[in-house]
């Protein structure tokens, strides 16, 4: 009889322990197609889908890490910072949302650029993060494309830039955000008339006056599968003229069907395009 009330008792024991959970951050859902992924499955495929091949956001230092031989990266400019020219307030002044976002993402500005080896070639490279707000383009982000551009034309090294940049220019600087659309156009075209390459690769989202910029003028664009790319958004569009838009508009497949970017290439693969394309064009 003791012994039945001690099992009895010990059952009582386990039910009233606390149940484990399932590890937060061990699962992830997909935005494509709404399917639970397994984080280090997703990571293991750099961040894209099992299930639909949907490309999911990645950090500004994880392209890096992705498409640069490891440990070649010498980052240029690190330390400049954006200011608050017109002490811009919305929800909240613009020098605090600098603060907030720097404090969030670890980065200073919405570009990171330097110089790294593909495949063993030297290349100048430049990256935009939409996490910071929204991967716009203010002053500084002009100002480390730019110059960039400059030392990839100096050094005669093939240039490499990811956009990751849904907010276009910095509305918060006003004309010193709009201004550096011409800047860093303008650098391009000086790098171009030295003979240099320029590889544009969009991701989703580029828009606004990054995409009417610099990521639309590469000598060669590649984009990932299914980035929504263009100036303004489909809704604002649709909204504005009032007619229906065409089924995938302004993806990279419907670009790719007229003519805007030269091919798709999943990420997987882009290294590997990347070198390949230098190599082919004999920079």
């Amino acid at each position: 009889m003791a012994t039945i009330n001690s099992q009895t008792g010990n059952w009582k024991n386990m039910l009233k322990r606390p149940k484990r959970g399932v590890p937060e951050g061990l699962w992830r859902r997909c935005p494509g197609c709404q399917q639970t992924i397994f984080r280090k499955e997703a990571e293991k495929r750099l961040g894209v889908c099992p299930e639909c091949d949907y490309h999911w956001y990645v950090s500004a230092r994880e392209r890096i890490r992705q498409v640069l031989d490891e440990g070649t990266f010498e980052e240029w400019d690190a330390e400049l910072e954006p200011t608050d020219p017109l002490n811009f307030v919305d929800k909240k002044p613009y020098s605090q949302r600098l603060k907030d976002e720097q404090e969030r993402t670890g980065l200073r500005d919405a570009a990171v650029v330097g110089t790294g080896m593909i495949r063993a070639r030297r290349v100048a490279f430049g990256v935009t993060d939409s996490s910071f707000i929204m991967g716009s383009m203010g002053s500084v982000v002009g100002e480390k494309l730019t110059r960039t551009i400059e030392r990839a034309t100096e050094q005669q090294l093939p240039l490499i830039i990811i956009s990751g940049s849904g907010g276009g220019a910095r509305m918060h600087e006003g004309l010193l955000s709009l201004m550096q659309m011409a800047k860093v156009s303008a650098a391009l075209a000086r790098f171009d008339d030295a003979g240099g390459l320029f590889i544009s690769v969009l991701t989703n989202p580029t828009m606004g006056g990054v995409a009417a910029s610099f990521a639309s003028l590469g000598d060669v664009v590649f984009a990932e599968p299914k980035a929504l790319i263009g100036f303004a958004g489909p809704r604002t569009i649709k909204a504005t003229i009032r007619i229906e838009l065409p089924k995938g508009f302004q993806t990279s497949e419907f670009l790719l069907e007229h003519g805007f970017i030269d091919r798709i290439v999943r990420r997987q693969d882009l290294k590997s395009e990347i070198a390949r394309t230098i190599d082919y064009c004999g920079k």
